[in-house]
């Protein structure tokens, strides 16, 4: 039955010629930058099309929450996209990274809608994976590009030790950050509407580390993925470049 409407839905949007079949192979630009933001569209678009397929073959507005979330998440790439194309003085720099890192987490966050997965009776299992899981490969790649984007500032500010000890740190406090919003319920206008509470929170497992054990395992746990992640995109990135300055 489920299938049956998909298909009906995908005949009926071609017969529209919404969606023109390709003639020719698309030729992108030499324009990375523009490419890579192309691609972040498409990839929205697709998150939001199968949610609101969902929505209408359920009748449900369940998973709706998705959008908010995705929102948050181009928040820190944003800023990071638009600082990285403008000269900041250090205090202006300093601020902005500052509002950059509240946000941040909020890009990693999507991988733990995963815990909203049920099984329903009018939607297969399947299809909800396949919602929760797009929509947290988007927010992982805002969280690795936005990193790599101000890593790449960085770069220009301070050494080359500083810059990864920084970025080190960030990638922990983005799993630190999960841990606040998943299960201390935490969010990043917190940091303003209610600070002394939000401190005192933090303050707390970090006097009695032993006494929240969840808090350092989230941490660590994710901080140490982040990082091996991080990693393997700057390994694959290094020799992309290495591989374009030989064919030159």
């Amino acid at each position: 039955m489920f299938l049956e409407k998909l298909i009906g839905v995908m005949v009926e949007f071609r017969s529209l010629k919404v969606v023109k079949p390709l003639k020719n192979e698309i030729k992108m630009k030499n324009n990375p930058q523009r490419n890579l933001h192309l691609l972040l569209l498409l990839l929205s678009s697709y998150c939001i099309s199968i949610l609101i397929f969902r929505i209408w073959f359920t009748a449900s507005i369940t998973y709706m929450f998705l959008v908010w979330n995705l929102i948050l998440a181009y928040i820190p790439f944003v800023i990071s996209s638009i600082i990285k194309t403008r000269r900041l003085k250090p205090l202006l720099f300093f601020m902005v990274f500052v509002v950059w890192l509240s946000f941040l987490p909020n890009a990693s966050y999507i991988i733990t809608d995963i815990f909203h997965l049920k099984q329903q009776r009018t939607i297969p299992l399947w299809f909800d994976l396949l919602l929760v899981v797009s929509f947290a490969v988007n927010g992982m790649l805002l969280f690795f590009l936005s990193i790599n984007d101000m890593h790449t500032l960085l770069l220009t500010r301070v050494s080359r030790r500083v810059t990864w000890l920084v970025t080190v740190l960030v990638l922990f406090l983005s799993g630190f950050g999960i841990y606040l919003g998943r299960y201390l319920r935490w969010n990043s206008w917190d940091v303003i509407s209610n600070p002394q509470l939000l401190l005192f929170d933090i303050i707390e497992r970090i006097k009695d580390p032993l006494s929240h054990p969840r808090t350092w395992g989230v941490t660590i746990g994710f901080g140490i993925l982040f990082l091996l992640g991080y990693l393997l995109l700057n390994v694959i990135q290094s020799n992309y470049q290495e591989k374009s300055i030989l064919k030159r």
